[in-house]
């Protein structure tokens, strides 16, 4: 591995994040708050350490594969760390393991908070919250190879080890173009939200911040009690819809944009990415209309379809507290946070596209034991696939169960009850933000020790960059000089 361009790429990536912790600067001086300083501050450090790597190290070579797991990887690290810089220096969040935490699962878009007191922070705290979810959302690598030439270089590795899924689509031959019309339809989107939510009866600060945590399926709210704070069931039937969008894969709606419509109902991972939000959906309202949780069958499945989406997606956002529900919603959801949205979307998770993968591989597997000698293949989107990727899904399952079970295990041995460690490890590595017991919907992730913060923040990261691209690091032959 030449470490060298590493190094470069990383000040790209210091730069891009510089200039974006400019924008909350604009809003502490529409809204008067000393905040701004602190913004500046982390903004030129980040501008004079890239600045300083890109001029001494110009000449690196290109990237090759090795090299592009390494940029995501600590990129991805480097840019949590210089976002908690100002919540720190700020005082909004005193512990710069608080600060660190809140900006990684920002990032990540996971929206585990360690804040109690969410309405007492500033506007440019709040914002600077809502714009990590959003540029990390659709990728903060993702965004510098749209925005900066030289990451044209290299480009397809950075790609490959960003944009989430088994399957890395290209929209176009060239990798920056790929990257310009994803962040076209993820802006396009996002914008129409914002619209959305201000008719809906939302400000434009509030609808802003809210469409960033949507279209990112980050979770971070500007209310304590999330979106069912507001009391509008308009708003969560808009949230219901972008949130949908967000969990689907964006190539599909670029294709739909591009009057490909029917690309939706040919996908095989968007149908069943439907049966499983009616499906849930279905199971968990009956639950509750059952016991009466909820006044109306209006509510009841304004709720239902809410919170399954929510989960689905990985978004996190609230609008009850879906831990007084009956036990049958909870074994639902916690399935639900495992498995995640699209391929290709801003949700976390296995994807549905494995999912749907593993139960075809299992499915097959079976009908080989009735027809020992028969030649079957596995076929997904009218296409055969090959057993190279079917192994590669197998293996990153595997993989997943591991890290899931090793921390769940983790939690336990340092003292927290099986509830709060299940649901913790399940919410931090599918990006999900609440998890179940003392880090539930109404709960945060405060009062946790600092090592099991620290422990949570490398899960966050892991399940955002799909383990492959982190845990590949840790193999010796990774830092080899080819």
């Amino acid at each position: 591995m030449n470490l060298r361009s590493v190094v470069k790429v990383l000040g790209f990536l210091l730069l891009v994040t510089s200039g974006c912790l400019l924008l909350p600067v604009l809003v502490a001086v529409l809204y008067g708050e000393p905040d701004w300083l602190y913004y500046l501050i982390a903004a030129g450090a980040g501008v004079a350490t890239g600045g300083l790597v890109l001029a001494l190290l110009r000449d690196a070579p290109d990237l090759h594969l090795r090299e592009g797991f390494a940029v995501v990887a600590v990129g991805w690290l480097l840019v949590g760390l210089l976002g908690a810089v100002p919540f720190w220096l700020s005082g909004e969040i005193p512990s710069f393991t608080d600060a660190v935490f809140e900006s990684i699962s920002g990032f990540t878009t996971t929206g585990a908070s360690i804040l109690s007191d969410i309405e007492g922070c500033s506007h440019t705290a709040l914002f600077w919250r809502a714009l990590t979810h959003w540029l990390g959302g659709m990728g903060i690598v993702l965004l510098a190879m749209a925005i900066l030439p030289l990451l044209g270089v290299g480009g397809m590795q950075l790609f490959r080890a960003e944009v989430p899924g088994p399957v890395a689509e290209r929209l176009t031959p060239r990798i920056r173009e790929t990257a310009k019309r994803l962040w076209g339809v993820y802006v396009l989107l996002t914008a129409l939200e914002v619209l959305a939510l201000k008719l809906a009866g939302m400000s434009w600060f509030d609808g802003v911040c809210h469409s960033f945590a949507t279209m990112a399926t980050g979770g971070f709210s500007n209310n304590n009690l999330s979106v069912g704070g507001y009391g509008n069931p308009a708003v969560e039937w808009i949230i219901i819809l972008f949130m949908a969008l967000a969990g689907t894969n964006f190539a599909l709606h670029y294709l739909a944009l591009a009057g490909h419509v029917r690309a939706y109902w040919k996908d095989d991972e968007f149908r069943f990415y439907w049966v499983l939000i009616l499906g849930s959906s279905a199971v968990i309202g009956l639950a509750l209309a059952r016991v009466g949780f909820f006044a109306s069958v209006h509510d009841t499945i304004r709720h239902t379809l809410f919170q399954v989406l929510s989960i689905l997606t990985t978004t996190g956002f609230g609008t009850s507290d879906y831990l007084l529900w009956p036990p049958v919603a909870h074994a639902i959801l916690l399935g639900l946070m495992a498995i995640g949205g699209c391929a290709g979307s801003t949700g976390g998770g296995i994807k549905v596209m494995r999912a749907l993968i593993l139960l075809k591989h299992a499915k097959l597997e079976m009908v080989k034991m009735l027809h020992p000698r028969a030649v079957l293949t596995l076929w997904f989107n009218n296409r055969a696939l090959s057993p190279a990727l079917v192994t590669n899904v197998l293996g990153f399952f595997l993989l997943y169960m591991l890290v899931y079970i090793s921390g769940t295990v983790i939690l336990t041995l340092g003292g927290r009850d099986l509830v709060t460690a299940v649901g913790a490890t399940a919410a931090t590595l599918g990006n999900i933000g609440p998890g179940l017991g003392e880090v539930g919907p109404t709960s945060n992730y405060g009062p946790l020790l600092g090592w099991e913060k620290w422990l949570l923040v490398m899960f966050m990261l892991i399940g955002r960059l799909e383990l492959f691209t982190v845990l590949v690091l840790f193999l010796p032959g990774a830092w080899r000089r080819s």
